[in-house]
């Protein structure tokens, strides 16, 4: 491989590394402010003050995670800049737009209601708090949406014209943000936080249950994370069964890279492991049961599936990153599963607490979410490959002039900086993690009355009874 080409694949490698790390953030804030703010309103309903004490438990760990998210995205706006200039160029009348809508409505939002939240309980009233809660868990999904609606866009593009100059130039803002792609991309996503964020609190709360099975607070956060479980789980994947359909009418190239399908064939086998292999034209190694993937895409026992040869080679993804990244993600989703329906079995026998095995389980699957959430990433845009714009704009047009050596340095800055910095801020993270939730969680440092003689604090010292299974 020539310098250029490395330095492309290097640069690609650096937003991959970055996007990675940040993703990570962004769903567990949109997570984390939705059961914030369930908490919160569960305790205004109730007065039970268990939800209060789970309430300023997880608000700590939810200030530490938004600030990490945002700072995250600061590297990959100098990214896009730095090092794809084309890309940049071309597609800034569409993405330009649609990033400063962002801002207008998500970040304006959070960035109004983000200080009453974390500071204010104790200097505004229970329902105006409850209502920044709300509000700023309302920002991060604005923010995921406009987020998504130009990632999807450039999945399946719609609503442009081409510039002379090839800039992409937008005639229809309504076919740009609902393309075909988005809402699939958009319940996908929000329901793979949702489940990244739930799997946390259950782990967690699994985690201080095995050395404390009594504390009211962590029964509450493992019930509650097991409940979401038991319903997000089978309906994401109704959503992935859907949005895999979608993308065998929009995108069939990606779905053969997916699914490991070289041949176009009625009944196509579904492959369960194998090495594709782009010299040889097939996969290696190959498990497969018969038939299945085709009744699985087409819902036809026969149905035919396009494979990687009725398309031009030059035009194929990379292979083994997208077919082993889709594998990744419907396996940890099994194991999810498994666990949705383990808890829901355990409920019903009235062992949810008792049952130490599943617990040691429930911590395990901690990092399931987040990770299925980077295969998912993984599979969505190598499988877009060799286009930044699908069908359109291909990726080595929309990179910048840089020198091998320049991609070298700025990707070892980022790795050390990443590495120091944000490596700082989990191990807080995991910190306060490992701290047990009690009865009269503290709140905040910051947030006290501004006068002994105003607005009384809104915890109740009493203990908390259990919650109900």
């Amino acid at each position: 491989m020539h310098a250029g080409g490395l330095a492309l694949v290097l640069a690609r490698a650096q937003f991959g590394f970055t996007i990675a790390f940040h993703i990570m953030f962004p769903a567990f804030s949109i997570g984390l402010a939705a059961y914030l703010a369930v908490l919160e309103l569960m305790w205004l309903v109730t007065k039970r003050p268990v939800y209060l004490d789970a309430y300023r438990y997880w608000l700590k760990i939810f200030a530490v995670i938004f600030a990490i998210g945002v700072v995250s995205g600061l590297v990959m706006a100098y990214e896009v800049g730095a090092n794809w200039a084309g890309y940049s160029a071309k597609v800034g009348p569409i993405l330009g737009p649609l990033l400063a809508w962002e801002t207008m409505s998500a970040f304006f939002l959070e960035a109004g209601f983000l200080g009453i939240m974390l500071f204010g309980m104790s200097r505004v009233g229970p329902k105006l708090h409850f209502a920044a809660t709300a509000l700023v868990s309302i920002g991060t999904l604005i923010s995921a949406s406009w987020i998504l609606a130009a990632n999807s866009w450039m999945q399946t593009p719609r609503g442009y014209a081409l510039a002379p100059d090839g800039a992409f130039i937008p005639k229809n803002w309504l076919a740009i943000i609902f393309n075909p792609t988005f809402p699939y991309m958009w319940l996908h996503m929000v329901l793979a936080a949702f489940i990244a964020t739930a799997l946390a609190v259950g782990a967690v709360g699994a985690f201080h249950l095995l050395r404390n099975p009594k504390n009211p607070v962590s029964r509450l956060m493992f019930s509650m994370a097991m409940w979401l479980l038991t319903i997000a789980v089978p309906v994401q994947g109704f959503v992935g069964d859907e949005s895999g359909r979608a993308t065998m009418t929009d995108q069939p190239l990606k779905l053969a890279a997916m699914e490991g399908d070289f041949h176009t064939r009625a009944g196509q086998a579904l492959h369960l492991f194998g090495w594709p292999s782009r010299s040889l034209g097939r996969l290696l190694y190959d498990v497969k049961i018969p038939d299945l993937g085709s009744l699985i895409i087409t819902h036809k026992l026969h149905g035919v599936v396009q494979g990687l040869d009725a398309f031009p080679k030059s035009d194929w993804p990379v292979l083994i990153p997208t077919f082993w990244g889709f594998r990744v993600m419907v396996g940890l989703w099994s194991l999810m599963l498994v666990l949705a329906l383990g808890a829901l079995a355990l409920r019903r026998g009235g062992r949810l607490y008792e049952n130490a095995w599943f617990k040691r389980f429930a911590v395990a699957m901690g990092p399931a979410g987040f990770l299925t959430i980077i295969a998912g990433w993984v599979v969505t845009e190598t499988g877009r490959q060799p286009w930044t714009v699908y069908g359109v704009l291909r990726t080595v047009q929309s990179a910048s002039p840089l020198t091998l050596g320049e991609i070298v340095w700025s990707f070892g800055i980022i790795i050390v900086l990443y590495t120091l910095v944000f490596g700082v801020g989990i191990r807080y993270v995991l910190g306060l993690m490992a701290h047990e939730p009690t009865v009269g969680e503290p709140p905040l440092r910051d947030d006290k009355p501004l006068r002994s003689h105003g607005p009384h604090r809104l915890h109740d010292p009493a203990p908390a009874p259990s919650p109900a299974e």
